[in-house]
């Protein structure tokens, strides 16, 4: 979890190691925030990934913060025992890796990409300047942080309180985005049941019996001629069914 101790760790580092640019720099230029995100640069470069590559691994070295620009990722962690639980479902506009900013020196968690995937890979010590000397980015990414808290608290909460039909319901809905700016996903690429029923902490058999009672009911639909998990708005009375 993101927690504000975290930010004020990456306020602190931030400051620490990256002087005050003058006034007369910042405002002898507009900063685009969407041009940094969309080129390469010095400290920063593209990667892509194949469906089920690692982008990083659970125990590598933490350097790195990435944006992803298309395609997804899950996020999962290996206990002791060697049990394995997704913890989160990224998407295009996601940042990742960003622990090495609050010093972690090694990634908690392995990043695998669900579908063909591009990230931009920002360098730590980029990713720190312009953190620093570029409020309008420092601002949009303090507040995808502050958000994505909000999101794993109220996972804990779905988690604790929700039955799995609805935990599931949100996941799907959560999958494609809807509540998010922007136009949701309504189409989303093949997301196994096994992965679902990783994500929501319960049986694949039990996957299998909500999705074909969400089908039924037209929810969703997949399987014919769809190539991928339709994703119907009418699915949100199952989230909000008291």
């Amino acid at each position: 979890m993101v927690s504000y101790v975290m930010l004020s760790s990456v306020r602190r580092r931030v400051s620490a190691r990256v002087p005050h640019p003058s006034k007369a720099s910042r405002s002898s230029r507009a900063f685009n925030v969407h041009a940094f995100l969309n080129s390469t640069g010095l400290g920063r470069k593209v990667a892509k990934f194949r469906r089920g590559e690692n982008i990083f691994s659970q125990g590598d070295p933490s350097k790195n913060v990435l944006f992803i620009r298309e395609g997804g990722a899950k996020l999962t962690v290996v206990n002791a025992a060697g049990k394995e639980a997704v913890v989160a479902i990224l998407g295009p506009g996601d940042f990742v890796g960003e622990g090495c900013l609050a010093g972690q020196s090694i990634c908690m968690a392995t990043a695998t990409a669900i579908t063909p995937t591009i990230v931009l890979v920002i360098e730590k010590d980029e990713m720190i300047r312009v953190l620093h000397g570029e409020h309008e980015f420092s601002d949009r990414f303090i507040a995808y942080m502050l958000a994505r808290n909000i999101r794993v608290e109220e996972d804990l909460i779905d988690q604790l309180f929700n039955s799995s039909e609805k935990r599931l319901a949100r996941a799907l809905l959560l999958l494609a985005r809807y509540g998010e700016q922007g136009r949701p996903e309504k189409m989303l690429p093949r997301v196994s049941q096994e992965m679902l029923a990783e994500m929501i902490g319960t049986t694949r058999p039990r996957i299998n019996f909500f999705m074909n009672k969400f089908r039924k009911l037209g929810f969703i639909e997949y399987g014919g001629r769809l190539r991928g998990l339709q994703i119907n708005k009418s699915l949100l009375g199952v989230v909000l069914k008291a």
